[in-house]
């Protein structure tokens, strides 16, 4: 098959649709096989992405934390199974380890809640030792026993970055900096702090969020809030990069360069839960999580490591083929006007560097009805009731320009979207991958049924 075309042609239909926006750059056995970059990396769209631009990984940074750690447990200067008291004593945490974090198994409360609202109390500067803080202040109960399940926890990383400053000595920004950024020659690469500290990079590609049906820079928004008051964290995210140095950081890899072939097998491996199963997301041909890597048993290829991070204005995605030398890296800087149409061309990538055919990208557009029967819509109008504990909660379905609309509560911001007909009394959204279904006085969604009021 013909994976440059096939890549090259996708990346522009996606483009075209509205969902993809950055770079992308695939390789086997070393070598590049397709390459590229599409749109432009400034709100104006004055100034184009090119291959060089430079992006936020978001929580593809989290593999560069567990390399840290790794490297210090090779210099003898910790083990995964110290327990996080023996660095943080006051913290009331007991019995977590470094593996417990690593494998996001530890049952930490998350912090990013708490650290918002003190900073704005308080009127601070991020600093990423707000999470030790955190541990202390918070009063908030394990959300389970260590070992007991898997939870994907931010906050554990961010603890991982303040360990390796302890144990170290210097600044997680330093440390990553010279003992692994460089010696892999990564030079385009830097864990930053741009609200703070200012952006170094003259080929920054800025990221957008689709706002209103525009695109706008996060920090103007108060629903984003959290791009400003969490840019002093580490650990985490905020690792600044391109498509070439990440192929750079696969080569070292493979080279061995700074962890050797058994130490990096041993972050390959399920993190193991009290119960002898393998903490995962629960997604077909997934084995489990270990230090930083998502791990697959792809049926064509073999076992494959991978990534995703996700941040207000990027979307990123790094794979490694380990039985099978590949790697494949896409980085974007623009949220998508339509999650289904992204996903239809997330999946399609990776389907191709897995020798499939990729299928056609499809937004709600089109997939909706062209000429749908909108003789009940005034029926589905009205408020409905909110479900206790749900992140996520619809208000009010109206009428607007002769379309249903719907005003929601995500997780207690306020939000306004557009439903599109997928069948008779069945609607999705452009901005997600939500489907709704009206009932007989009621409204469905994720498993839950509100009534009208």
């Amino acid at each position: 098959m013909d994976k440059k075309t096939m890549m090259e042609n996708l990346a522009r239909e996606a483009h075209e649709k509205g969902v993809f926006t950055g770079a992308w750059l695939y390789a086997e056995n070393g070598k590049i096989v397709s390459k590229g970059a599409l749109g432009f990396c400034d709100p104006e769209d004055k100034k184009p992405i090119t291959e060089e631009s430079i992006f936020e990984l978001a929580s593809v940074s989290k593999q560069f934390t567990a390399a840290a750690i790794m490297l210090l447990r090779k210099r003898g200067l910790l083990s995964l199974e110290d327990e996080l008291s023996k660095f943080f004593p006051e913290n009331p945490y007991k019995g977590i380890t470094i593996r417990h974090m690593l494998t996001h198994t530890c049952g930490l409360p998350d912090h990013e809640e708490w650290a918002m609202e003190t900073l704005t109390d308080e009127d601070g500067t991020p600093d990423n030792s707000l999470c030790v803080r955190f541990l202390k202040e918070c009063g908030q109960e394990p959300l389970f026993a260590p070992g007991e399940k898997f939870e994907y926890s931010n906050t554990a990383y961010c603890l991982l970055a303040e360990i390796v400053e302890k144990v170290s000595g210097r600044p997680f920004e330093d440390f990553m900096q010279k003992e692994i950024f460089e010696p892999c020659e990564m030079n385009n690469t830097r864990v930053c702090h741009i609200r703070i500290d200012g952006i170094p990079f003259e080929n920054f590609a800025r990221g957008l969020v689709f706002e209103d049906d525009v695109y706008r820079i996060p920090d103007e928004l108060e629903s984003y809030r959290e791009v400003v008051l969490l840019d002093g964290e580490s650990g985490d995210g905020f690792v600044y990069t391109n498509i070439f140095d990440m192929l750079k950081w696969d080569r070292a890899l493979r080279n061995e360069t700074l962890l050797s072939k058994e130490e990096q097998t041993e972050m390959y491996t399920p993190g193991t839960l009290n119960s002898g199963e393998h903490g995962n997301w629960g997604e077909p041909d997934e084995i489990g999580y270990g230090f930083g890597w998502d791990i697959y048993n792809d049926p064509k290829i073999g076992r494959v490591v991978l990534h995703d991070g996700g941040w207000p204005g990027y979307i990123t995605h790094f794979e490694r083929g380990v039985d099978c030398d590949r790697v494949l890296i896409v980085l974007c800087c623009r949220g998508p006007e339509d999650e289904r149409g992204f996903d239809g061309f997330y999946n399609g990538v990776s389907d191709i560097a897995r020798d499939r055919e990729p299928k056609p990208i499809r937004t709600i557009e089109d997939i909706a009805l062209k000429n749908p029967d909108k003789s009940k819509w005034e029926s589905f109008c009205g408020k409905y009731e909110h479900p206790e504990d749900a992140d996520f909660m619809i208000d009010e379905v109206f009428m607007k320009d002769g379309e249903l609309h719907v005003h929601a509560l995500d997780d207690g911001d306020e939000m306004t979207f557009r439903l599109y007909p997928l069948g008779e009394d069945e609607f999705g959204r452009k901005g997600g991958m939500l489907t709704l279904k009206f009932g007989d006085g009621c409204l469905m969604f994720d498993d839950l049924t509100c009534k009208k009021l």
